[in-house]
């Protein structure tokens, strides 16, 4: 059946009227998502240098939770951005808010583990129970501290050994710090025979501890019985010195009580003798 040229102007003319309405609202729509995406853009900019620097003036606010912390805002406000320039486009958000919070469980399902560092973490930045170049022992853990991430923190050992510990191991168990409190006490224990002089031995070791300039003068050192045997007295040197200077003060101090006991006349007594074998014996 021939169109009627009449009927297709019109159809055609209607089709155009239609397409330059929906180009006009979509230019529209178009420019506003521009115009926001640009806005959201700088408003993340700004919002994560305003966070970081605020964060800043915060006393002993760690340096790598201000990033942290800064640029969760920022992607924040992007993603909000995103859903915003959507919506002009008349795509339902509401769905898009609700795929997001499904993917985002599915992530915290997968990488639980990872998000419990994430948060121990967190908080030992947070509330420090030990910093960077501090000695301490967490656990079958121990090593001088080197760094501390969000998810792991590395430490050396006394004996120069790299170790990784993720956050949640170092912060669900008590940490001993050996260098938090800037002091430390030294026990140095030594046996003299009991026929030696106790008051001179003692007067011997606090000497010692009195000369040493390492050693602290607040509490004062001192020297005790600590246990007494049949034949042997054990003596007992206790003195602080600062964290810095505990083992080598403690290995002068050691080596020094010897000498001094050898030049005193103290005697250490020997170990017994081992008894012979029966092998030995039959001989």
């Amino acid at each position: 059946m021939p169109t009627d040229p009449q009927t297709a102007l019109v159809t055609i003319q209607a089709g155009i009227a239609q397409l330059s309405t929906l180009i006009v609202s979509y230019s529209f729509s178009a420019i506003g998502a521009v115009i926001l995406l640009v806005v959201g853009y700088f408003v993340a900019g700004l919002a994560e240098r305003s966070i970081f620097a605020g964060l800043g003036h915060v006393h002993g606010f760690d340096a790598t939770l201000r990033h942290f912390f800064s640029k969760i805002v920022r992607y924040a406000i992007l993603i909000l951005v995103v859903i915003m320039v959507l919506g002009q486009f008349g795509v339902q958000t509401a769905s898009i808010i609700a795929a997001i919070g499904a993917i985002g469980l599915a992530i915290g399902l997968a990488l639980q583990g990872t998000l419990q560092n994430i948060a121990a973490g967190i908080m030992l930045l947070a509330l420090r129970p030990f910093r960077i170049g501090e000695y301490v022992e967490v656990g079958s853990i121990s090593g001088t501290i080197e760094e501390i991430g969000l998810f792991a923190t590395k430490l050396r050992t006394a004996d120069g050994v790299y170790v990784l510990a993720p956050n949640s191991t170092l912060w669900n168990q008590p940490v001993r710090n050996f260098t938090r409190n800037g002091v430390r006490r030294t026990d140095i224990s030594l046996s003299i025979g009991s026929w030696n002089d106790i008051d001179r031995a003692q007067k011997t070791l606090l000497a010692i501890a009195n000369a040493e300039k390492r050693v602290k003068r607040e509490p004062a050192p001192i020297a005790f019985v600590a246990n007494l045997g049949d034949t042997t007295v054990s003596l007992t040197l206790r003195y602080w010195t600062s964290a810095a200077d505990y083992f080598s003060t403690q290995i002068d101090m050691t080596k020094r009580a010897k000498q001094a006991f050898d030049s005193e006349g103290i005697s250490i007594p020997l170990p017994p003798p081992e008894a012979p074998s029966a092998e030995a014996r039959k001989q």
